[in-house]
């Protein structure tokens, strides 16, 4: 018996040490995100934002109204509306990330009207679009979009996560990203 109780010992320490390791999360869920799920067409609260995802297109060129600018490409356009909760303080969507199959793409701020980096109301919906610009045989798959107030992924802090199926999205042949507007505003 005592030749047998180190040996009993050890093994019940290993698996406890073990049983440790197994429940213990990983480093990013300690201090990542916390994800908020909505769905198209509805608004969705997190903290810091209030987001309804609209219509989403393809386009082979985007363009801006008054401007010589315009970007030929694979591009995915998609309308937002978005508000403030309860403060207007560093309110903009600085975030807006696309994810297809692991692969991040973040919303192009070349075009000069997009909602990207716009300042948001309280209690105002701002209405307007984003662009991204993706690689040429990308136009098919499930995919999500994750919006944020925060310039990265926020440590300990809410993103919106809405899915979005590629597969059947109209496609055209140029489409103009018009200039944000807020709602209801002449």
């Amino acid at each position: 018996m005592k030749k047998t109780l180190p040996w009993l010992t050890g093994v019940a320490l290993v698996l406890g040490a073990g049983i440790v390791a197994a429940v213990t999360p990983a480093p990013e869920a300690q201090d990542g995100p916390f994800l908020i799920h909505g769905a198209a067409g509805q608004p969705i609260v997190a903290r810091d934002l209030i987001v309804q995802v609209g219509e989403a297109r393809f386009s082979d060129r985007i363009t801006v109204d008054d401007d010589d600018w315009r970007a030929d490409g694979n591009w995915l356009i998609v309308n937002l509306s978005a508000a403030a909760p309860e403060t207007e303080v560093d309110a903009a969507l600085r975030l807006v990330e696309l994810v297809v199959d692991g692969r991040e793409f973040i919303a192009s701020e070349q075009p000069s009207t997009s909602l990207v980096g716009t300042g948001l109301r309280v209690g105002t919906d701002t209405e307007g679009m984003v662009a991204f610009e993706l690689p040429d045989d990308l136009s098919a798959g499930d995919a999500e979009i994750r919006l944020s107030t925060a310039y990265s992924t926020p440590n300990l802090d809410d993103v919106i996560v809405v899915p979005l199926e590629l597969d059947g999205l109209p496609r055209g042949h140029s489409v103009e990203i018009a200039e944000p507007s807020i709602e209801g505003a002449p």
